[in-house]
C-alpha cells in the first residue's frame, strides 16, 4: 500500500510539473499543497498560528525559490536582494511566535520548489509568487489582529509589493533571460 501511495504522489507531483511547464514553467510546484500563500488560499477562517506559519512557509518558499533560481542562472539582482529581504522577513515574524507561544515551523520549503526552465521563466514565477504572497497578506489583514502582528503583516506586504516590480521590471529588461 505504501509503494502505491508513494506512486500516486509521484504521479500528482509529476502532472502539477508538466502544467506548470505547459502555463508558464513555475518554479513553485508544490509536493504539498497546504504550504504558505498556495494553502493559505485555501483556507477561510483563519487561528493567528496559522496566518503565522503561513506567512513564515511563504517566506521561506520565496527565499528558497530565489537561491535556486540563482545556482541555476548565476548571481543577480533582483533576487539577490529580494533573499536578503526574505531573511528580513523570517526575522521579523520570528518574534510574534514567541510572543504568542507559538512553534516555528521548520524550513522545509526545499520540498516544495523546482528549477525554473529559464530566467524568464524565473522572472515570471517572482511576479506570481509575490502576488500570491500579497493576496496572502491582504486576506490576514481583514481579520482582527493585535497591533503587533497588523503591523508586520503589513510590513511584509510592502515588502511583497516592491519585490513584485522588481521582477516586473526584470521581465522588462532585455538580458532577462529571453531567448535563452
Amino acid at each position: 500500500m505504501a509503494k502505491l501511495i508513494n506512486k500516486k504522489t509521484l504521479i500528482w507531483v509529476t502532472i502539477l510539473g508538466v502544467v506548470g511547464v505547459l502555463f508558464g514553467g513555475s518554479v513553485n510546484v508544490l509536493a504539498e499543497g497546504d504550504y504558505g500563500a498556495q494553502g493559505a488560499k485555501e483556507v477561510e477562517n483563519y487561528t493567528l498560528e496559522d496566518m503565522l506559519i503561513y506567512a513564515i512557509q511563504d517566506e521561506y518558499l520565496a527565499r528558497a525559490e530565489y537561491e535556486l533560481i540563482m545556482e541555476e542562472y548565476g548571481e543577480q539582482r533582483p533576487f539577490s536582494n529580494i533573499i536578503e529581504a526574505e531573511e528580513y522577513h523570517i526575522e521579523l515574524l520570528k518574534p510574534l511566535f514567541e510572543k504568542y507561544n507559538i512553534e516555528i515551523p521548520a524550513d522545509t520549503s526545499e520540498k516544495h520548489v523546482v528549477v525554473a526552465e529559464s530566467l524568464e521563466t524565473a522572472f515570471k514565477t517572482g511576479v506570481q509568487a509575490e502576488i500570491d504572497n500579497i493576496g496572502m497578506y491582504e486576506k490576514f489583514l481583514e481579520k482582527d489582529l493585535t497591533d503587533d502582528v497588523k503591523n508586520v503583516f503589513e510590513k511584509l506586504m510592502r515588502g511583497s509589493e516592491n519585490h513584485l516590480t522588481a521582477f516586473e521590471q526584470g521581465l522588462e529588461r532585455p538580458n532577462n533571460g529571453k531567448n535563452q
